[in-house]
């Protein structure tokens, strides 16, 4: 079993009124998550009952809320207790079905699930104001990764395990570079079988969330603009050559592209820029939040050795790990671009600090400064700037900016926002 630290971010509310509610991608662990916190709640002693709405025989009890709260108490009667609703996003109005029952004041803790943001976030979101907590659960991380494939021995120092085995270290990050962080794609030995899931995964998207929530009969345009979005991470997004490639209206492109931020498929960065005129794009790029759904989208699963795009991979890699560090803060985070195409990776905005962050997919021995992170530092005067690599680890000072030189394990435990 791959153990997910969402657990005991939720488990630490459990006492707490507000409902639960776990969104992400589908087969991300969803259902897991939920049993075994079920599991843990009963071995305490505490009484339980789980519904699933992907099943018709659960789904009888919710044609009203009257039905659901009879069928509670005849298994949990007046007493406190759990109640586990799967897949919440089969039940139409569900926000508001919710909100009915929340607000009978009833002695049980409800924890919800759902595929997708689109139903738990928009339209679950305003009936439950005040009366939710929601947690987001996306595939495998690469700290949950690590740990699994070390069997936990240094769950509480994964650096060690970095500084004293940097073969496998490399090998491991090349593996999750390659199949991303689904469960079950990860838990799969044979290779053949992982392209089989993976491939499942990608249709039931498409045929179940992309279908449903766009209506789409046919999904061929989409998926073409999945495949162009692919191809092209961490570069520059052109709408109009986007329209003029795949015979789409740019209206409908910023639709798709919004459909595929909202179902934890894309995730956007949109340009750091002031008023100064050089800084003039507003073009976003885009990165995967699963890396082994990109490369199954663009025929590159399990073809790493010979993929050109490795170094971008690797910049979607460092993004991600980001983009997890930033989730409950309210700083933001930006790449920066200049009409002579000056360009940093990336750049925090931390209240009134900015951090620029740099990535380069090779094995520094010595440190070297790209021209366009000295260009950055020149113009803002960071306090700090760091460069991510896959090996050296040293501090340099640019005028008065500390950089650091720090290899892609660092990010996995370190947080670059202090």
């Amino acid at each position: 079993m791959i153990k997910r630290e969402l657990f005991d971010k939720i488990t630490s509310y459990l006492n707490e009124k507000e409902i639960i509610l776990i969104a992400g991608p589908r087969q991300a662990g969803k259902t897991t998550l939920l049993k075994i916190i079920k599991e843990y709640l009963e071995k305490k002693g505490k009484r339980t009952i789980f519904f699933n709405l992907d099943i018709e025989r659960d789904r009888q009890f919710f044609i009203s809320q009257e039905s659901l709260v009879t069928q509670i108490k005849l298994q949990l009667s007046n007493n406190q207790g759990f109640v586990f609703i799967d897949e919440i996003q089969r039940l139409v109005n569900s926000g508001l079905f919710l909100k009915g029952i929340y607000d009978m004041n009833l002695p049980y803790k409800f924890i919800v699930s759902g595929s997708g943001s689109l139903e738990l976030k928009e339209k679950i979101h305003e009936s439950l104001t005040g009366r939710k907590l929601i947690f987001d659960l996306r595939t495998i991380s690469f700290r949950e990764f690590v740990n699994y494939k070390t069997n936990y021995v240094y769950k509480n120092n994964l650096i060690k395990f970095f500084q004293l085995d940097k073969i496998k270290g490399s090998l491991l990050l090349q593996e999750y570079l390659n199949f991303g962080g689904y469960p079950r794609v990860i838990l799969s030995d044979m290779i053949e079988k992982k392209r089989l899931i993976i491939n499942e995964i990608f249709q039931s998207y498409l045929e179940r969330d992309i279908s449903y929530f766009l209506g789409l009969k046919k999904t061929d345009q989409f998926i073409n603009l999945v495949k162009v979005i692919s191809s092209q991470i961490g570069q520059l997004t052109n709408l109009k050559e986007l329209s003029s490639t795949l015979g789409l209206s740019t209206k409908t492109i910023k639709l798709y592209l919004w459909y595929l931020e909202k179902t934890f498929i894309l995730k956007k960065i949109t340009p750091f820029y002031s008023n100064l005129r050089k800084e003039i794009t507003k073009m976003p790029v885009y990165y995967y939040l699963d890396l082994g759904l990109r490369n199954f989208a663009v025929n590159q699963f399990d073809n790493l050795d010979k993929i050109s795009q490795t170094g971008f991979l690797f910049q979607n890699y460092v993004a991600n790990l980001i983009n997890d560090q930033l989730d409950i803060s309210s700083n933001s985070f930006h790449f920066w671009r200049t009409q002579d195409k000056t360009e940093v990776d990336f750049i925090i905005k931390a209240g009134r600090d900015l951090i620029p962050i740099e990535v380069k997919f090779r094995s520094l021995v010595k440190p070297e400064v790209p021209r366009s992170l000295i260009s950055f530092i020149n113009k803002y005067e960071p306090e700090r700037a760091y460069l991510i690599n896959l090996s050296l680890e040293k501090e340099v000072f640019i005028n008065k900016t500390k950089l650091f030189f720090i290899p892609f394990w660092r990010l996995v435990t370190d947080s670059l926002i202090k």
